[in-house]
């Protein structure tokens, strides 16, 4: 068995021992769907950035009339690959993961203080705005919210980490309330 082919084993060995009922670990898709019970009305989601209060009061308004929660959502960069495989070297570091996981925690206490049933979760992709969108359809969101920087020429854009949110709201198949970060 090839290296890749044992690692993919021990993650999915891994995930069954942690007990991983939705099928991920550390943001890779290892098997099974996502849980009835894990529904969410709406995805806070960000590119890597700090939630501005103004989309957690906007996630949780728009949560407040609605049975699921909220879904606080945050990317760890990717940076790319190597030849077409996988580079450690490339992947988030500890303490980049560390990081979103505290953007995720703060955003999550915010929203829990405000009366909102919230759920975290970080994952590493290369592409942002293609796994947030996926993710909001697998978990049933009925919208997306996030901080965003004023729009730049679409040309541009798509090179851009910052303009991640612009790409979400012209892929997402449910309505995307992008705040102005005012950064």
């Amino acid at each position: 068995m090839s290296a890749l082919g044992q690692a993919a084993r021990r993650t999915r060995q891994r995930a069954i021992r942690l007990g991983a009922g939705d099928g991920r670990l550390a943001g890779a898709r290892v098997r099974g769907p996502i849980p009835a019970d894990r529904r969410a009305e709406v995805l806070l989601a960000s590119e890597g950035r700090p939630f501005s209060a103004a989309s957690i009061v906007l996630a949780a308004e728009l949560a407040a009339g609605g049975e699921g929660g909220v879904l606080v959502l945050s990317m760890a960069r990717v940076h790319g690959v190597a030849l077409g495989l996988p580079n450690p070297g490339l992947m988030p570091t500890k303490a980049e993961w560390e990081e979103q996981r505290d953007i995720v925690a703060r955003a999550v206490k915010r929203l829990r203080r405000q009366g909102v049933e919230a759920e975290g979760q970080v994952l590493g992709t290369r592409n942002p705005a293609k796994r947030i969108c996926a993710l909001a359809e697998e978990v049933g969101a009925g919208a997306i919210v996030m901080g965003a920087d004023p729009n730049v020429n679409r040309l541009v854009g798509p090179m851009l980490w910052s303009q991640e949110p612009q790409q979400v709201k012209r892929r997402a198949a449910v309505p995307v309330h992008l705040v102005d970060d005012g950064q």
